[in-house]
């Protein structure tokens, strides 16, 4: 085969870290771990299987043991043992056919010789320093609450505005997007507010719910924390956090906070103490003359923190009372946290360690609370940073985010000035489904599987413009169950569910419109919450692995497979028509395809359908954007 001729990719062999291929995603170092390959039988005889380890930084090979199939699925199992010699044990697959080797990594199929950072990974865990990532996790749909704009109980009405603060209205006030006004309009949300609103979360079917800052501070987002010992009273105080905490874990549901270890506020009392030449002076970075101090991207109200500083490690991380530990005891009981600015934090010049501050709080996590999730924001190239030993995932755009906009782009010139994630020419630039999964793949290949499954899937983020601002009409619900049934977390920004726009972050942080439906773009509620149902009771969708049987310009398809479970993914940004070998896709006969969550019940147009003939099916849709997920049987492996 020359380099144009590899397969279609519903013919690629496959394999991923999931339960199908890997026998133990969290092995002891010096383990073996059960590898397996599937390859399937049309791309012709093989004439010979082996995996690739990296151990030690030299390359190794076993060969690949052949292990059958079935007359009915249309593949051959390899399996292989994978010795786990380091801590981060990296392999890929060779496979040869009609006299030419191709290789299988995590970022595709080739019939040329592939870089190493994109090959398969897992990861031995050092137990005594942490645990693996609980399964509750990656299993998790969440639901992100920027606190000034929520919802604002009775009590609100007794706070006074703050002397820093522009008193707005919730429902008439405009949201700036950018000019001085931005960080100081107060709308006033508060904790309790969000403890009367837990139905409405549960509904859309979170199982996690993620809180921006809760410090004082003297802005409406709270990263330029000036206290960390106590909840701003304006949110209600420390024990409107109890109450909503046990609200929300007499539920099922459970809550994360918003930690910035990159940078404190400037009227922080650290910081403070630190400008007058206090032993606080070391856990900033200072010039010589004590006059200037280096501040996160030059804002002078966010003073960055210099973690050479072991006094700033024992009185933000290791502590009793310290930032990390407190607030995951009781009696304010987080269940984990989301860390703002993960990518930067421990970086300034020369000094480099992020990645020591990252495994000394997840150490500290497996010391205080072991089940604690951890993930960490990372606004680029995400991978290197999360190797399994620190975060358990990222919250990041590069993989799903931003080329899912790309992708989903609408034809017209969104209102007010397109902020796309710091990319030039600051807007999505249409791709074809090809570029999606290109780019996916490309970025999501760095991380070990375990990882994987715990990045962030959003549509946006309290720091990005809206995805109805920029998507085509439709095309967010399309986005919506692509997050949902991708590997990782879906994340739900308050108001997605509405369709509110915004273009950029500041802009996007609207107040929710509970009281004023005119500014309902979109409701989206029910498919929220019909697709948080099915993934919540889906094995394929929790545990399994991904399979990609077609990427076109307008629809891509893929299957999650699992020993109890498979489910086929259709999203569609138009008109497409796709015939497939049946057997490529799912063994099950067409009664046992079962329509589990479909775009065009909210839309009342269009639709995916699925026609079986003789061994094919053709998958075909009219009056997009649309998609469906059809739950299917299982995948038997050796």
């Amino acid at each position: 085969m020359s380099i144009t001729s590899l397969p279609s990719i519903a013919r690629w062999p496959h394999h991923d870290g999931s339960v199908l291929c890997v026998s133990n995603a969290f092995p002891e170092l010096g383990e073996k771990v059960t590898v397996r390959l599937r390859v399937p039988r049309s791309l012709g005889e093989v004439d010979g299987v082996w995996l690739r380890s990296v151990r030690d930084g030299e390359p190794h090979y076993d060969a690949a043991a052949p292990v059958g199939g079935s007359d009915v699925v249309p593949w051959d199992w390899y399996t292989a043992d994978l010795s786990v010699i380091n801590p981060v044990q990296r392999y890929r697959w060779a496979i040869r056919l009609g006299g030419r080797t191709h290789w299988l990594n995590a970022a595709g199929f080739f019939n040329r010789d592939v870089r190493d950072d994109h090959d398969f990974r897992v990861v031995a865990l050092d137990r005594t320093v942490a645990d693996p990532t609980p399964d509750w996790v990656h299993q998790s749909a969440m639901y992100q609450v920027f606190l000034d704009r929520f919802a604002r109980s009775e009590q609100a009405d007794l706070h006074p505005t703050p002397e820093w603060a522009i008193a707005c209205d919730w429902d008439t006030s405009e949201v700036f997007g950018r000019g001085p006004e931005t960080p100081y309009q107060f709308f006033g949300g508060d904790l309790p507010g969000i403890t009367e609103k837990l139905d409405h979360i549960q509904g859309l079917g979170a199982t996690v719910l993620y809180l921006t800052p809760m410090f004082p501070a003297r802005s409406n987002h709270r990263y330029d924390a000036s206290d960390f010992s106590g909840v701003d009273p304006l949110l209600g105080g420390d024990s409107a956090l109890v109450e909503l905490v046990e609200a929300a874990h007499a539920r099922g549901l459970r809550v994360i906070g918003d930690l910035t270890t990159n940078h404190s506020g400037d009227a922080h009392e650290w910081f403070r103490a630190a400008r007058a030449a206090a032993p606080e002076a070391e856990y900033y970075y200072f010039d010589e003359d004590h006059k200037n101090y280096v501040a996160w991207l030059g804002v002078d109200s966010l003073p960055k923190f210099n973690w050479n500083s072991q006094k700033l490690r024992e009185r933000f991380v290791l502590d009793d009372d310290s930032m990390v530990a407190r607030w995951l005891k009781p009696p304010f009981n987080f269940d984990g946290w989301r860390i703002d600015v993960g990518n930067m934090t421990g970086r300034q010049g020369r000094d480099d360690l992020n990645h020591e501050v990252a495994a000394l709080i997840r150490r500290r996590l497996h010391e205080v609370k072991p089940d604690a999730m951890l993930l960490a924001e990372s606004t680029c190239d995400a991978a290197a940073d999360f190797q399994g030993d620190t975060w358990h995932g990222a919250m990041t755009y590069t993989n799903f985010t931003r080329p899912l906009w790309h992708w989903l782009a609408g034809d017209h010139e969104p209102a007010g000035e397109p902020w796309f994630f710091g990319v030039p020419p600051e807007r999505a630039e249409r791709i074809d489904g090809e570029d999606f999964l290109a780019t996916h793949l490309d970025f999501v290949s760095g991380f070990p599987w375990t990882v994987r499954r715990c990045n962030m899937n959003a549509l946006d983020t309290h720091d990005t413009a809206r995805a109805a601002h920029v998507m085509r009409p439709g095309g967010q619900a399309v986005g919506v169950v692509l997050q949902y049934t991708m590997p990782g977390i879906p994340m739900v920004f308050m108001g997605d569910e509405f369709g509110l726009t915004g273009w950029n972050g500041e802009a996007s942080r609207t107040p929710m419109p509970w009281n004023d439906p005119s500014r309902i773009g979109e409701d989206l509620r029910g498919l929220y919450g019909e697709l948080g149902r099915v993934r919540s009771q889906s094995p394929a969708l929790l545990d399994g692995g991904i399979r990609w049987v077609h990427a076109g310009s307008d629809v891509l398809i893929f299957v999650r497979e699992h020993a109890d479970e498979s489910a086929l993914v259709v999203a569609a940004r138009d008109d497409f028509e796709v015939t497939l070998d049946a057997a490529l896709v799912s063994p099950a006969s067409p009664d046992e395809w079962r329509l589990a969550a479909t775009v065009q019940d909210r839309t009342g147009q269009g639709g995916v359908v699925a026609e079986h003939d003789d061994g094919t099916v053709t998958l075909r849709g009219r009056g997009g954007p649309d998609a469906a997920v059809w739950l299917l049987p299982g995948v038997e492996h050796p």
